[in-house]
C-alpha cells in the first residue's frame, strides 16, 4: 500500500522534462556511489610491473618533498 506523504516531501519532475531527457532514474545516494565505483575498472599489478610502478611513485614523492614539483591548472601548462 502506498505511503501517505505531504506535498513538501514530494519531488515533482515535469512530464515534458522526462520526455525530453528520455526518462528519470531515482536512486539512493548509497546505490549511486556503488554504481560509480563499479564504473571505474580496477587493475592489480604483480611482479616486475608492480615494482616499476612502486618505484615511480617513490621517485615522485621524493621530488615532491624536495620541492621539485610545480602546480599546474591544465595540461596546456606543461608546454
Amino acid at each position: 500500500m502506498a505511503k501517505n506523504f505531504d506535498v513538501k516531501d514530494a519531488v515533482v519532475v515535469p512530464k515534458e522534462e522526462i520526455q525530453k531527457r528520455g526518462g528519470v532514474v531515482v536512486l539512493s545516494l548509497k546505490e549511486y556511489k556503488k554504481l560509480c565505483e563499479q564504473a571505474v575498472p580496477t587493475y592489480y599489478l604483480s611482479g616486475k610491473e608492480a615494482e616499476e610502478v612502486d618505484e615511480l611513485f617513490r621517485e615522485g614523492m621524493r621530488e615532491y618533498k624536495a620541492g621539485k614539483t610545480t602546480r599546474i591548472r591544465s595540461l596546456s601548462d606543461l608546454d
